[in-house]
């Protein structure tokens, strides 16, 4: 496998998380019920690196999707692999993606985290591919647009390679 040709370094990516959480921190203050609901595998890194950023209460939880059903390019279907654990009833939560492309998935979990009668949906993203985009979505807080290629690293991968790379780098599919 060839070396991903860095798109986002590590200390842009720690910059932004930085500003993010501090941003997150001011809107929601320290009476907010935070319930930041990670997608899983994707955004553990980022969320880790945001929450421990972050100077309000929270918790954690996490969610498992799935809409590449072994390929590369999204199916557009969204089927639930494992809900959040814990209730959410009555607080806020903040969907952490690690990136949003067509849209779907991201539009499917805030119609399920209102199901959920959550008091308050928001979403943050590290990654948005704009250009890709089939669903318009609100993403509150975002980290990085980008344009349509397949990127790798802190915690995004092509099939499960790359995930623990310390910055955002670009692939081709056939490199691997």
């Amino acid at each position: 496998m060839k070396t991903p040709e860095v798109l986002i370094s590590e200390e842009e990516i720690q910059t932004r998380v930085g500003e993010l959480a501090r941003q997150i921190s001011a809107d929601y203050g320290d009476d907010s019920d935070l319930v930041m609901v990670g997608v899983l595998k994707g955004s553990f890194i980022f969320l880790a690196d945001l929450s421990r950023r972050m100077e309000i209460p929270r918790t954690i939880e996490f969610i498992a999707v799935s809409s590449y059903e072994n390929g590369s390019v999204s199916s557009g279907a969204v089927r639930l692999v494992m809900d959040v654990r814990g209730n959410i009833e009555g607080k806020h939560v903040l969907i952490v993606e690690d990136i949003v492309d067509t849209g779907h998935t991201l539009k499917y979990l805030i119609g399920m985290m209102k199901t959920h009668r959550a008091k308050s949906v928001k979403t943050a993203a590290l990654i948005r591919k704009a250009e890709a985009a089939e669903v318009e979505v609100t993403i509150d807080y975002l980290g990085f647009d980008i344009g349509n290629e397949w990127v790798v690293g802190y915690g995004l991968d092509y099939a499960e390679q790359n995930r623990t790379l310390p910055y955002i780098g670009v692939i081709k599919p056939t490199d691997v």
